[in-house]
């Protein structure tokens, strides 16, 4: 499961399909709808949130804006429609999943890291970008 904290315009189509679809099972797990994943480390930043189920309702809710914005149909009703949410993420983890992303595009979708390459990752719509590492819960490669 990987919930990026990049914004999703940077996502080419396979990983902004990935991301809901994995946005939609961490949905499930944080309303206790099924049994697996619920340790996972990518959802321990929505765990830390007052509600974070809506926390993450709000985090889709920035996918699925950007899934429009290109003309895709993803079903907006799966999820609770919601404003931006307020999460922080750090420089670090920007940069580990700019640089992981860079990884994948250029072995699947070459024309997209060309024209992200030398641009400055900016950050999913719900996060504020503060100082320090990679989150500690990142499971680095």
């Amino acid at each position: 499961m990987r919930l990026w904290s990049l914004h999703p315009k940077h996502l080419d189509s396979k990983g902004l399909v990935a991301l809901w679809r994995e946005g939609l099972l961490a949905r499930h797990v944080l309303l206790g709808k099924t049994v697996g994943y619920r340790n996972h480390p990518q959802l321990e930043r929505f765990y830390a949130q007052r509600n974070p189920s809506i926390a993450l309702d709000s985090y889709l809710s920035r996918v699925l804006d950007e899934a429009i914005n290109r003309g895709y149909e993803f079903d907006e009703a799966k999820i609770d429609y919601r404003p931006n949410c307020r999460m922080t993420v750090t420089v670090g983890q920007l940069s580990y999943e700019w640089a992981h992303l860079m990884k994948k595009l250029k072995v699947r979708d070459r024309l997209r890291h060309r024209e992200l390459k030398d641009q400055e990752p900016q950050p999913h719509p719900c996060f504020r970008v503060v100082a320090g590492p990679v989150q500690a819960w990142e499971r680095v490669a």
